[in-house]
């Protein structure tokens, strides 16, 4: 499967990658960059999928990527996955913005449908 590195080690990339997911998971909606979102969308279909799958391991899983975060994982698996039981896949919607002045990199609302 490939992935992005997102100029980070494997640890700052995963980190970063569960903490967008997290606030997601919270907010239904984020502001970043297209790549990144990109990544984000991956990680929070699985986090849905585990949910769907409601077994004790597919809730465990989450919790171990979600850095233990319970609060998160309950609202994955107890208001987000009856809103898309019926869905197979496309939770996400990416809107462009603009430009950042800085370094010109696109940024993008990433939001739950």
């Amino acid at each position: 499967m490939a992935y992005r590195k997102l100029g980070r080690t494997n640890k700052h990339r995963r980190s970063m990658l569960a903490t967008l997911t997290k606030q997601l998971i919270e907010n239904e909606k984020i502001v970043t960059t297209e790549t990144r979102a990109k990544e984000v969308r991956k990680s929070l279909d699985k986090m849905i999928t585990y949910g769907k799958k409601g077994t004790l391991v597919s809730r465990r899983l989450a919790l171990a990527f979600l850095h233990n975060d319970e609060a998160c994982v309950n609202k994955v698996f107890n208001e987000l996955v009856p809103r898309y039981k019926d869905r197979n896949g496309g939770y996400t919607r990416i809107i462009k913005l603009t430009e950042r002045k800085g370094d010109s990199a696109l940024t993008v609302i990433l939001e739950l449908v």
